[in-house]
């Protein structure tokens, strides 16, 4: 019989983590334990606030019901639909059990230590100084994509910053993505567009805020710059939904977050209807500890995406749980001859 706990903990920021919604200091995560016969598997449900459709006292309250009937859920796991950052914790939990215990869901070239996966370098909103020291940094370790989140600052500042590094690095040296986290007004985003596509970028993320499915039809139609959605997939779990979604808004690429985006399975189902209608994507971890982050990438690895995922938020944390995660150039490589220590 499988038993089920769960453990609460907060994450600390190494410096404050600027977005278009405000400034991250702090996180709290959740990891829950499904134990048989003396195999623990290990899971991590770490819903964000204002972001995530589950607010944090819901995950509390879900978790105490799963732990109490643990069966109940592993047999019927849509039960957990509304709560995508717990059906993750749960999927990958399982996954965790099913393969002994030892952090090795989806066994790969990746998980053996023998293949990296590229990545983007992320780049934090904050002073313009900041953001350009960072940039330097991400291209000296040897970043050959950089992502930028934009929308916070004054829009002719940030784009004097991208027209500093896109003057150094043309866009065979350097892919340049940008997330805006909806921060556009609609009546001027598209201006903005075109303004940013002169740069040669590969893409923006949610240029306005999620909702609006006419006016993102109408700027994924029009848009010089390819456009990617991210929280316009939130709460949107069911199938026929989905397909609304794509077929209305018709946008070029997707950003998949399994705590965000129904969990393992449901980010499966994206990719499937994504793909049928040629739309692009990559996978994103979502500010989780390296638990959460091990389960992204070992899955990430197995669609065999060429492209740059987003995967390298792990080194955000002063007290992550240590793991074989490393980053290596502009690749997370998992290395076997380290373990995880809770």
């Amino acid at each position: 019989m499988i038993k089920a706990r769960y453990q609460k903990y907060e994450l600390h920021f190494k410096q404050p983590a600027g977005t278009s919604r405000g400034v991250l200091r702090k996180r709290v995560v959740w990891y829950l334990f499904l134990e048989e016969d003396s195999v623990t598997g290990l899971g991590e449900c770490a819903p964000l606030p204002g972001l995530s459709i589950e607010a944090p006292e819901q995950v509390e309250e879900q978790l105490e019901k799963l732990c109490t009937n643990p069966q109940t859920f592993i047999d019927a796991i849509e039960l957990l639909q509304d709560f995508p950052s717990l059906k993750f914790a749960l999927e990958t939990a399982l996954l965790d059990l099913q393969n002994g215990g030892k952090r090795e869901l989806f066994p790969s070239a990746f998980s053996q230590g023998e293949a990296g996966i590229p990545i983007n370098g992320l780049i934090w909103m904050g002073e313009i100084d900041n953001m350009q020291h960072q940039i330097e940094e991400k291209l000296a370790a040897g970043f050959r994509c950089i992502k930028l989140k934009i929308g916070a600052k004054d829009f002719e500042q940030e784009l004097s910053l991208l027209q500093v590094v896109r003057e150094r690095f043309s866009s065979d040296g350097i892919t340049l993505r940008v997330d805006a986290n909806g921060a556009f007004n609609s009546n001027s985003a598209l201006e903005k567009l075109k303004r940013l596509s002169d740069l040669q970028l590969h893409s923006i993320e949610q240029p306005i805020s999620a909702g609006q499915w006419n006016k993102m039809a109408g700027l994924c139609a029009t848009t010089p710059l390819p456009i990617a959605l991210d929280e316009e997939l939130i709460g949107i779990n069911k199938r026929d939904q989905k397909i609304q979604l794509l077929d209305k808004i018709c946008p070029q690429y997707l950003v998949l977050k399994p705590s965000l985006h129904g969990g393992i399975s449901g980010c499966n189902e994206w990719i499937e209807l994504a793909n049928e209608r040629n739309v692009g994507w990559w996978i994103t971890s979502y500010l989780e500890s390296n638990i959460g982050l091990n389960a992204i990438a070992q899955w990430a690895y197995t669609k065999n995406s060429t492209t740059y995922q987003g995967l390298g938020t792990g080194q955000l944390f002063t007290n992550n749980i240590d793991s074989p995660l490393e980053i290596r150039g502009e690749k997370l490589w998992f290395n076997p001859t380290e373990k995880f220590e809770m």
